[in-house]
């Protein structure tokens, strides 16, 4: 009940528009998420909902992994709200990282370790080709809707940039000669596959 009351009042400051919450407390995807959605919704993260909660990413898929943590929130809050998982998957490698992203280079590791090790497996390939995939679970009502975002690029030899976070520094998107560590928000927004799987999010609520 406390946590219910929290969040209620939470949400009294954006009565102007529909509130979402968020299953996530990573700053950069709650930006990302925000900046696509503009002033269409409040996007609410678990911190701001008073939830403090570490919601476990067990399975060996996005979408599952997706599922959840959207349906954990929605079992103790009862609220509209979504999560995402993402992943970038390498072709010559089979598609890992895939769902160990995150996770690359082992637990407790951080992104540069991720990098270096994905360089390193790389190493002397070829085919560079990749994509980052975004699988967003929305529970509405109790009722679940997946939406998936794809962009497509390739993963060069050294960092680039300093924006972003993730694999951005090593991934050029296709149609570019840029990696998303060396664009803005706005010029990432262009290729970006969460603000594609957003995209498609909001065009369902709109309905």
């Amino acid at each position: 009940m406390l946590l219910r009351k929290n969040i209620s009042l939470a949400t009294q400051f954006f009565v102007k528009m529909p509130t979402l919450v968020f299953a996530t407390n990573n700053a950069n995807k709650v930006a990302e998420i925000r900046n696509a959605t503009g002033d269409l919704f409040s996007i609410i993260p678990l911190k701001e909902a008073g939830i403090d909660i570490d919601i476990a990413e067990p399975h060996n898929t996005l979408e599952a992994n997706a599922t959840e943590k959207s349906m954990t929130i929605y079992q103790i809050t009862g609220l509209d709200c979504f999560s995402e998982d993402t992943g970038l998957e390498v072709e010559s490698l089979h598609g890992q990282p895939g769902v160990k992203s995150a996770r690359y280079a082992g637990d407790g590791r951080n992104f540069d370790d991720n990098i270096n090790k994905l360089l390193e497996n790389l190493d002397g390939i070829y085919n560079r080709q990749a994509q980052f995939r975004t699988v967003i679970s929305l529970m509405q009502n109790g009722v679940e809707h997946l939406f998936e975002g794809i962009c497509k690029g390739k993963i060069i030899e050294e960092k680039k940039g300093a924006n972003g976070f993730g694999y951005d520094p090593v991934f050029v998107p296709n149609g570019s000669s840029l990696t998303f560590a060396e664009m803005d928000m706005a010029e990432k927004n262009r290729f970006s596959h969460r603000k594609k799987a957003v995209e498609k999010l909001l065009s369902f609520l709109k309905k």
